[in-house]
């Protein structure tokens, strides 16, 4: 199974995790498992329509911390596997930037480890954002 992390935009294709995913091995107390993927939106900051965003990350210290967001949720919430994978590059509206998988044994302890997990990549990691608008200025945003 791929590592967690960040990647570049065209490298990982996230229908071909979710499929290996499945493929594999679960442990038989597997009962849940949930998905979240992030697509690049039309409306920014303030509101102003958004042609396209460019992602970079620290690639190393990025790792390192959603590695990290991904065992303590899991050690958190008693689930089997968090996994987040978190593309950079250039996005245009429509295309997918993100995707975070969680398995557990219900989804009652797996609901609430998608959601930290996600709000977790999208405060911690060394991840920006540019938003590219429509009347062709644009915005570096801290975090994605």
């Amino acid at each position: 199974m791929l590592k967690p992390g960040v990647y570049e935009k065209d490298k990982i294709n996230f229908t071909t995790i979710m499929k290996d995913l499945l493929k594999s091995k679960q442990p038989e107390d597997v009962g849940a498992v949930l998905t979240f993927q992030g697509i690049t939106r039309r409306s920014g900051e303030d509101d102003q329509v958004v042609k396209m965003i460019e992602m970079e990350s620290y690639e190393e210290p990025a790792n390192k911390m959603i590695r990290k967001i991904c065992e303590e949720v899991e050690e958190k919430y008693s689930v089997n596997s968090v996994l987040i994978y978190h593309l950079i590059g250039k996005f245009k509206v429509g295309e997918p930037l993100v995707f975070v998988v969680v398995t557990g044994k219900t989804r009652s302890k797996s609901i609430p480890a998608l959601e930290e997990a996600i709000y977790r990549y999208k405060t911690e990691p060394a991840l920006w954002k540019k938003e590219i608008y429509s009347d062709g200025s644009n915005q570096w945003i801290s975090h994605a």
